[in-house]
């Protein structure tokens, strides 16, 4: 099997990154979160990460800036999301090293916790646990089960809260 490579995107990689996320998803809506989380203030382009395979980007995963209301005040933590892999190299690990890597790199920038909305037995195998044990919601409609954390900082979830996603994932849920 050849070697993965992830690593930060380029600029020239985001029609790639546009036909990774039409690939992977049914419509647009995943592609066009992507474009819009890269012209938002939470962008951190560091946290952008392609996979490469044979020279071609064939997954991607995106790290952004959201709040955590808490009683008291605001924390800065990570969103994770989108998340996607060519459909023809899914069930090669692409996705757990792509998200892998973006822990690795969340941890020394300093950011303190990671959550995501998404399939929870995929995102429990990959570290995270149920946001609930947390008493952590959000403003997505989505079920509490589909929304998980991750703490990069112990002890930084255990206010509890409300994660405010930017409006542009409320076209996903």
């Amino acid at each position: 099997m050849q070697e993965i490579i992830v690593r930060a995107e380029t600029p020239e990689d985001v029609r790639a990154i546009d036909v990774v996320n039409l690939s992977a998803f049914e419509g647009e809506a995943e592609a066009q979160l992507v474009g819009e989380l890269r012209g938002s203030p939470g962008f951190v382009p560091d946290l952008s990460l392609v996979a490469e395979l044979n020279g071609r980007i064939v997954g991607h995963v995106l790290l952004s800036r959201v709040l955590l209301r808490q009683t008291g005040g605001s924390v800065e933590i990570l969103a994770l999301g989108p998340m996607s892999v060519v459909p023809s190299q899914s069930h090669r690990g692409i996705g757990s090293e792509l998200i892998d890597a973006a822990i690795a790199r969340a941890r020394p920038l300093g950011y303190r916790a990671i959550v995501v909305a998404g399939p929870p037995e995929y995102y429990r195998r990959c570290g995270f646990s149920p946001a609930s044990e947390w008493k952590i919601g959000c403003n997505l409609k989505i079920p509490e089960d589909a929304l998980s954390a991750m703490e990069l900082k112990p002890g930084v979830l255990a206010k509890g809260g409300e994660v405010e996603y930017p409006a542009a994932f409320s076209k996903l849920y």
